[in-house]
């Protein structure tokens, strides 16, 4: 993984979290209750919004922004434990978490369908999910750029793929989807979801 994504992340983002994403973080994040596994969670930027979990269980794979969202656990009220492993092979026992949330990082997981049935292992049945990711838009233009850019925007952003089709992903694997809110023109959804596993 390059250094100098990590580092101008929080920067890069800012524009989008003013006037969006922040919104959008706060509402998902503040519905996670219980104990709570947050998969990819970066620079810790959904850190300052648990209000409702007992306790946050958060796996970041890559060091730099690991180490950054550090400090943004003294902002939140929950106990926060960070660990440097990947969504595959996650290291919890069977029907451990009541939520997991995931925001703008199924875009960058190498097999993202072993990391759902992680998720889905590790989560209790009728666990609650919540995501926010950008997606490959429906629309046949913006569509196939999409699918052009990807090659180009995997190297340019440590593995970011434009063109995932995260909520097609899940409607394949054992979820009851509740709720997706689109935001600019179906470019990212909010996703609620709950697991079905026994």
């Amino acid at each position: 993984m390059g250094k100098w994504f990590p580092r101008i992340y929080d920067i890069a983002m800012t524009p989008f979290e003013q006037a969006t994403f922040k919104k959008v973080r706060k509402t998902l994040v503040n519905e996670a209750t219980g104990r709570v596994l947050e998969i990819g969670s970066g620079t810790g930027v959904n850190f300052p919004h648990y209000k409702k979990a007992t306790r946050v269980d958060a796996i970041e794979p890559n060091p730099l922004m690991r180490k950054q969202s550090l400090k943004r656990i003294k902002q939140s009220r929950v106990r926060i434990q960070t660990y440097s492993v990947q969504a595959e092979k996650l290291p919890f026992d069977d029907n451990t978490f009541d939520s997991v949330v995931a925001t703008l990082v199924f875009c960058t997981i190498p097999d993202p369908v072993q990391a759902i049935k992680e998720i889905q292992r590790v989560s209790k049945p009728e666990a609650s999910l919540f995501l926010f990711e950008h997606v490959r838009m429906d629309h046949p233009l913006l569509g196939r750029m999409q699918d052009g850019l990807t090659p180009i925007w995997l190297r340019m952003c440590d593995g970011c793929h434009l063109n995932r089709d995260t909520l097609g992903l899940l409607k394949s694997m054992n979820v009851s989807i509740s709720r997706v809110d689109s935001l600019y023109r179906g470019l990212f959804l909010a996703i609620e979801c709950s697991n079905n596993t026994q």
